[in-house]
């Protein structure tokens, strides 16, 4: 009996052992033919091509690459942007495993609401309160609309200022022109007026401030008035074609010009766009460039200097500084057009002509300042 059970004992060890070793067997192929059709049969996004390491890296910010640059070579540590920090292990772990970015919600919710994942802005500079929810909203109505006759009430000038003796103005070197020129403000339109254009009181009266204001400063100015947003509807052109044709008329007219500032208004609430310094409510800006041509990165580089040069003397002033491309925007801005072309928003719809001047005061005070300097540089001077 006892021989028995040894026996159907070892037998059954030898079973299992067996068992093990098929199960073992199995599992091996079973993973193996995983791994080949992983390599196989796997989109190309999946694979190993330098277009995928490129797609992955892309999820970075640029310059965080500098962080590594700098573990091989100290020179790299006097780069850094002074807006950006290191960005955390854990923060760039979760971005790189779920493409998910932990400061930009729309990278979450574009997955989940359409459209929303290919928003055009991206922040280069966040200005005081600036993130993805109170960006510049770029939405005009019906042509039909902006085009509707308005009243205007309070919306007299301020007494006209000239230039101060010893400034000498040599070239008309700055063009002023405005793509949405209808766009207006509700403190200057009767109230229940519900969409904030006009013909007459609207953004161009901030160019012919910001106008005067650079000659007092001793730089000539043109301003154009053109009413773009007639002519592209007359023309059957975009809003951008048709300024487009604006400004290289004025380049050949004129080739004194070396720098070309597109204005408008934004949208968004009056908080955004308000901000009390000495006592005295300012428009605020920001700068927007169109990075959808190859050389975007001269516009940003003039756009960040004004904004640097702004927040020096006038804190919070400027929102910051974003670039734009994708679906549903320009994308160019008329800025291919010239190194020194920037787009900038003067307050908003809850502002008062009288706050965006003082801003345009201050805008043409800043830029004097990196005008002359470049003339200096350049030898102009």
């Amino acid at each position: 009996m006892g021989t028995i059970r040894k026996w159907e004992n070892k037998k059954n060890n030898i079973f299992r052992r067996w068992t093990f070793w098929v199960a073992s067997a199995m599992s091996v192929l079973l993973l193996l033919f995983i791994a080949i059709g992983i390599m196989t049969g796997a989109k190309s996004t999946y694979k190993l091509y330098s277009t995928t390491i490129q797609n992955f890296t892309t999820q970075l910010d640029g310059s965080s690459f500098i962080y590594f640059f700098e573990a091989e070579n100290k020179v790299y540590a006097k780069a850094h942007p002074e807006e950006k920090k290191l960005p955390g292990l854990s923060s760039l772990s979760f971005q790189l495993l779920t493409s998910i970015k932990p400061n930009d919600l729309r990278s979450l919710l574009g997955r989940e609401i359409p459209g929303l994942s290919s928003y055009p802005s991206e922040i280069i500079i966040a200005g005081e309160g600036t993130d993805y929810t109170t960006l510049p909203y770029e939405s005009q109505p019906p042509l039909d609309i902006v085009l509707e006759d308005r009243e205007a009430i309070d919306h007299e000038d301020q007494e006209e200022e000239q230039p101060p003796a010893g400034k000498e103005i040599k070239d008309k070197s700055v063009f002023i022109y405005h793509t949405h020129n209808r766009e207006s403000f509700f403190p200057h339109l009767p109230e229940g007026t519900e969409h904030a254009y006009h013909d007459e009181v609207n953004i161009t009266k901030v160019g012919e401030r910001l106008g005067k204001s650079l000659e007092k400063h001793g730089i000539g100015a043109v301003v154009d008035k053109t009413d773009i947003t007639t002519t592209s509807k007359e023309k059957g052109l975009k809003d951008y074609d048709a300024s487009r044709e604006v400004v290289q008329a004025a380049m050949a007219d004129n080739n004194q010009i070396k720098y070309i500032f597109d204005l408008h208004r934004d949208m968004v609430s009056r908080e955004v766009t308000t901000k009390e310094i000495d006592g005295k409510n300012y428009a605020r800006t920001i700068f927007v460039v169109g990075a959808e041509h190859p050389d975007y990165e001269k516009n940003l580089k003039i756009a960040t200097d004004l904004h640097k040069m702004l927040e020096e003397k006038y804190p919070g002033l400027s929102r910051g500084v974003l670039t734009k491309k994708g679906s549903g925007v320009d994308g160019k801005y008329n800025q291919d057009l010239s190194e020194n072309a920037v787009l900038i928003e003067f307050g908003g719809v809850y502002n008062s002509l009288e706050e965006t001047y003082l801003t345009a005061d201050v805008i043409a005070e800043i830029f004097s300042e990196y005008y002359f300097e470049a003339e200096k540089v350049s030898g102009g001077e």
